[in-house]
């Protein structure tokens, strides 16, 4: 069973007739590595197959739970956007936003939204293009641009699912940021270690306290963990133990 979170359960992944089970599987495999879980498949050429299930490794529920369209017009019949991947440049205007764009872009719309790819060989077609409202590029090595497309899958889920912030909302429950309370201990302490290493003299008009302040202002979610170590060092410190 696959476990969303609420930020990506509203995302579809769509393939347009994907010529070579392997991908579909593939594809299935990147989805359920990043959170994501609903995949739409437009006659697929061949599907079920078992090229797929090998391919899918452990993401066999994503294939299962896979639905079959007959356009991508239904596939897409209950998303409030679509955005297009393909590599070519197209001449009827729409707006085009690199992938990591893309990816907040879609997670700013209030309603699901779809990711469609192309054939492997022919990419989306004019209409399927039309379809969308959205024009996605996959920024790549210009003297190499054919990516594959469970490749192409993987570079944008890998992009929703950091856009949604997941990664944050899972280190937060292993981390504890320091507080400015916690902070402002750690500048006391340093401030009182200091003084009785006669290593700061309020006298001499140094700046001490406030260049420490200035330094951990620069140091990025410091946490409260690491806050205690310091200031267990500096108690050690202050008070050795006897030899």
């Amino acid at each position: 069973m696959v476990t969303v979170s609420p930020h990506l359960s509203r995302l579809r992944i769509v393939l347009c007739r994907p010529s070579h089970p392997g991908n579909i599987g593939a594809a299935a495999r990147a989805m359920k590595t990043m959170g994501l879980a609903d995949l739409r498949l437009v006659t697929p050429e061949r599907y079920p197959a078992p090229e797929a299930q090998w391919l899918a490794t452990n993401a066999q529920d994503v294939l299962q739970n896979s639905t079959v369209h007959a356009n991508l017009t239904e596939a897409i019949a209950d998303c409030v956007a679509a955005f297009a991947l393909s590599a070519r440049p197209r001449e009827w205007s729409t707006q085009v936003l690199s992938v990591r764009a893309a990816a907040a872009r879609a997670l700013e719309l209030n309603g699901n939204v779809a990711f469609v790819f192309g054939n492997e060989q022919a990419g989306l077609s004019n209409d399927e293009m039309l379809a969308c409202q959205y024009l996605v590029h996959i920024p790549v090595n210009p003297e190499f641009t054919s990516l594959n497309l469970a490749q192409a899958v993987q570079v944008v889920t890998y992009e929703l699912f950091m856009a949604s912030g997941s990664v944050s909302l899972e280190d937060r429950k292993e981390r504890k940021p320091a507080t400015v309370q916690d902070l402002e201990g750690l500048y006391a302490h340093l401030e009182r270690a200091a003084l009785e290493s006669k290593f700061f003299n309020p006298a001499s008009g140094s700046r001490l306290p406030t260049r420490l302040r200035r330094l951990f202002s620069r140091v990025p979610d410091l946490e409260r963990e690491e806050v205690n170590i310091l200031r267990g060092l500096l108690n050690a410190l202050q008070d050795p133990q006897p030899k």
